[in-house]
């Protein structure tokens, strides 16, 4: 199964499902290729910048900024906080 640097398995994406997006491969040539094809993808940038495999779990800063909207819903990114903060 793939997963995206972001969390979510690229088999449920639907630029990945329609061949548009080849998944998030942590090099600076998929970032060069995502914002020629015009999907920049902030996570996958810092991601890689730092050394990140999945921000959720491999990063202490998750979440970022970078997930202000998207991809996940701001209820459970709050949610994911207070767990991890053990409330």
């Amino acid at each position: 199964m793939k997963v995206g640097t972001c969390g979510i398995c690229c088999d449920v994406c639907g630029l990945y499902v329609k061949g548009i997006c080849p998944g998030c491969e942590r090099t600076p040539q998929r970032i060069a290729f995502l914002k020629k094809i015009n999907a920049n993808c902030p996570v996958l940038e810092c991601a890689v910048k730092r050394n990140i495999e999945i921000c959720s779990r491999d990063c202490k800063d998750f979440p970022c900024k970078n997930f202000d909207g998207w991809p996940f819903s701001e209820e459970w990114v709050e949610m994911f906080k207070l767990r991890s903060r053990g409330e």
